[in-house]
Parts: C-alpha cells; structure tokens; sequence
C-alpha cells in the first residue's frame, strides 16, 4: 500500500486517513522492531527503564531497580552505578567486577524489565501533538500515525526531524510528498530517542 492511498483516503475524512496510515506502515524498519518485552542484547539502556538485577546466590542484592534521570541505580554494597548508556551485558560485566570486592566470583544477570527511555516528541500540525513513550523501533510514518495524522493546514514538503548529535541539532527533512509517489516508502526512516518530529 502506498501513501498515495492515504491522500485518496483523505477524502474520505481524517479518520480514514489516519487508519490507513497506520496500515500502511512496513518499512525498513519494521524488519527491526524489538518487542518491549525482550530489548535484546544491543538494547541501550536509558534513563527511566525499569532493571531487574540478580547476583546468583545473594537476595541482599538481588532486586528490581529503576534507572533514575541522572542515569543510575542504587545498589547494596556498591550505591550508586551509572547504568545508562550501557547495554544489559556491558551494565552486568561492570556490576561483576564492582562486586568482586565483597563477593567472592559473583555471577551477576541484568534483564531490562521495562522500556520507558524510548521518547519522541511530536509538534505543529497534526491532530494530537504530544511527547510519544515508543516500546519498539519505530519510523517517522509511525509517530505521525500515532499523532492522529496531519491537519490540514500541514505543509507536508516542509516537515522536519530535529536530532540531537554531539551538541548539536540536526535537521533531516522527511520528505512526506515523495514518499506519495510510486517509489515507495525507502525515505521512511526510523526515529530516535529524544528526535523532535516538527509538522510546520
């Protein structure tokens, strides 16, 4: 399905649009989606997840832990430990090794419980505008969905996504008009935590 159908489907009213847009959504990306529930081991884990720490014959320590905004648990014995950033076998490799002062060998699981540091903000003109907590790999067509679809008033050949790289913001255009032409969706590219998708 193309996105050429979500224009004819617009005639129909914003509803129909904005469920055909939904559809319509397999993209290169899609072939990367990660269930919430199993992040994997290249997930990196950020600010707000939810951490399930076990040391192998120690209940002291063992325990499920939040990560906090300055991106540390709190821990017996080692108290605070920077977790985000890290990926689950890195953040084990780091508690293992930490814990060899007071425990002798210690075999150390790190399972990320829950996924909330997946964020994407939505702005301008589209239907519900709004900060989006994402469980899984998603592309630009997928927040603009999930934001109710465009208005309007939207300028689609002027949308934007802002991104935060070295200091500095960096602005991809997405290209809204061409993804309607026969070509397909190949532009449909995924978001990152913290991009800001702007709809002027």
């Amino acid at each position: 399905m193309s996105i050429a159908t979500v224009v004819r489907a617009a005639r129909f009213g914003p509803c129909v649009a904005s469920i055909v847009l939904v559809a319509m959504v397999a993209t290169p990306c899609s072939a990367l989606q990660t269930p919430a529930t199993d992040p994997g081991p290249d997930y990196v884990i950020g600010p707000e997840d939810v951490l399930d720490i076990a040391v192998w014959n120690n209940t002291e320590i063992t325990r499920t832990v939040p990560v906090r905004p300055d991106g540390k648990i709190s821990l017996p014995l080692l108290n605070d430990v920077q977790a985000a950033g890290f990926t689950p076998m890195q953040l084990r490799d780091t508690l293992a090794k930490l814990l060899e002062t007071y425990i002798a060998s210690p075999t150390v699981s790190v399972i990320v419980r829950e996924v909330h540091s997946i964020k994407v903000t939505v702005i301008g003109e589209v239907k519900t505008p709004g900060r989006y907590e994402l469980k899984s790999r998603s592309t630009v067509l997928d927040l603009l969905a999930m934001a109710g679809g465009l208005s309007q008033y939207a300028a689609r050949g002027r949308i934007v996504v802002l991104r935060q790289e070295s200091g500095t913001t960096r602005e991809l255009p997405f290209p809204f008009d061409r993804l309607t032409a026969k070509s397909g969706g190949q532009e449909n590219f995924c978001v990152k935590p913290g991009d800001i998708i702007l709809v002027p």
